[in-house]
C-alpha cells in the first residue's frame, strides 16, 4: 500500500494500467472535478431503458465490469451487467441479471420479486459480491456474488425491511465480514443515518453500531448514505457517501467523505465539513429526480481517484480527484 491508498487491483493480482482519468481543469482549486465526457451512460444506452443511474464498476480482467441500475420504460427497476475496456465506454446487457439462488430458503424470497436498483460491487476474498436494495416486503439490502459477470448467485437478504445503502467493506475487519447501511422506513425516507453490522458468514448480521448521522443547517442534514466500497488508507477506511438536504423544492444529493477507524470502523476519525460535490451540472440538477449527485463507485490507481455516480436519477457520470488531496480535505 502507497502511504494515501492501494495500488494493486481490487482483485489483489496485479498493479493496474490505469483507471480513466483526467486532469483538473485548468483554473480549478476544486477536490473532485467532473469528467468533460459526461454523462458518460446516457439514459436511453439500452433500447428499453428510461434511465440508467446508480451504478457501480470494479477492475475485471484487463479493462472492468459492473452492475447497473437500469428503470427500464415500464419503470420496473433491475440490474444489469456491463463490460467496458476503458470504464467510460459501456457494453451494457439488455436483459436483467438473473440471480441464481443460492439454496431453497434463497428461492423462496426471489418469488417475491419487486425491485432491484442502486448496487455496489466489492471484491472480497475470491469473488465479486453485489449489494443492492432488494424489494421484499419493502427495501431491505439484497447480496449475490459472481465470479465472471455472466453468473451471478443470490444469497440471503442480509437485513430485515426496511433499508438502504448496504455496502460491504473489502476485507474482514476482525475476522469478521462487514456492512455499512441505512435503516429507513417503507417510502422515500426523509431521515437517515449509517449504521456498522459485522457478520461471520455474509448470512447472518449483528452487532450493529451508530456511524453518523446527519448534520443540522448543512448539505447533510436529512439523511446521509454510504456510497461505493470503503477505500483503505494508512489514515483510516475512506467513505465516500451522498448526503442529503430538504430544500423548498424537494431533496438536494450532494458527495461528502468522512474517514473511519480500521479496526473499529464505527468510529469516525474525521469528517469533511463541505460537500465534495454538489449538482450543479445540468444533468445533475434536470432528470427524473433533479438535484441528485449519487456516488457508488471508485476506483483507486496511485494517487489518481475515480468516482462513478448517477446524475438526477436519470444518467451515470463520473468525477476525478487525487486521493491526498481528499484525505487532506476529510481532515482540514
Amino acid at each position: 500500500m502507497s502511504p494515501d491508498g492501494p495500488t494493486t487491483a481490487s482483485d489483489g493480482t496485479r498493479p493496474r494500467v490505469g483507471i480513466p482519468w483526467e486532469e483538473r481543469p485548468a483554473g480549478s482549486s476544486a477536490v473532485l472535478w467532473r469528467s468533460s465526457r459526461n454523462p458518460i451512460i446516457a439514459r436511453d444506452h439500452l433500447p428499453r431503458s428510461n434511465s440508467i443511474f446508480n451504478s457501480a464498476v470494479v477492475p475485471y480482467g484487463d479493462g472492468y465490469a459492473g452492475v447497473f441500475r437500469v428503470d427500464d420504460r415500464t419503470r420496473v427497476m433491475n440490474l444489469h451487467a456491463g463490460r467496458s475496456t476503458d470504464g467510460v465506454t459501456w457494453d451494457l446487457d439488455p436483459d436483467p441479471i438473473v440471480f441464481l439462488p443460492a439454496d431453497e430458503r434463497v428461492a423462496d424470497i426471489q418469488e417475491q420479486f419487486v425491485h432491484a436498483y442502486d448496487p455496489r460491487v466489492t471484491w472480497l476474498e475470491d469473488r465479486y459480491y453485489v449489494t443492492w436494495c432488494n424489494g421484499y416486503h419493502g427495501p431491505t439490502i439484497g447480496v449475490g456474488f459472481t465470479h465472471d459477470f455472466e453468473t451471478f448467485h443470490q444469497l440471503d437478504n442480509a437485513v430485515l425491511p426496511f433499508n438502504r445503502n448496504g455496502v460491504l467493506f473489502p476485507r474482514r475487519v476482525s475476522g469478521h465480514y462487514a456492512l455499512l447501511s441505512r435503516p429507513s422506513d417503507d417510502g422515500h425516507t426523509p431521515f437517515g443515518d449509517i449504521f456498522y453490522s459485522e457478520s461471520p458468514d455474509l448470512t447472518h448480521w449483528g452487532r450493529h453500531r451508530h456511524v453518523m448521522g446527519t448534520l443540522a443547517w448543512t448539505w447533510q442534514s436529512t439523511k446521509v448514505g454510504a456510497g461505493p466500497t470503503p477505500i483503505e488508507t494508512a489514515h483510516g477506511w475512506l467513505l465516500i457517501y451522498h448526503g442529503v438536504l430538504t430544500s423548498c423544492n424537494g431533496f438536494v444529493y450532494s458527495m461528502g467523505a468522512a474517514l473511519l477507524d480500521l479496526d473499529e470502523p464505527w468510529r469516525v476519525l474525521a469528517r469533511g465539513r463541505d460537500y465534495l460535490l454538489a449538482p450543479h451540472a445540468t444533468y445533475e440538477q434536470v432528470g427524473d429526480v433533479p438535484n441528485v449527485v449519487f456516488p457508488c463507485a471508485a476506483l483507486v490507481d496511485g494517487n489518481h481517484l475515480s468516482v462513478y455516480y448517477g446524475g438526477a436519477d436519470t444518467v451515470v457520470c463520473l468525477a476525478h480527484g487525487r486521493l491526498s488531496d481528499v484525505l487532506d480535505f476529510v481532515r482540514s
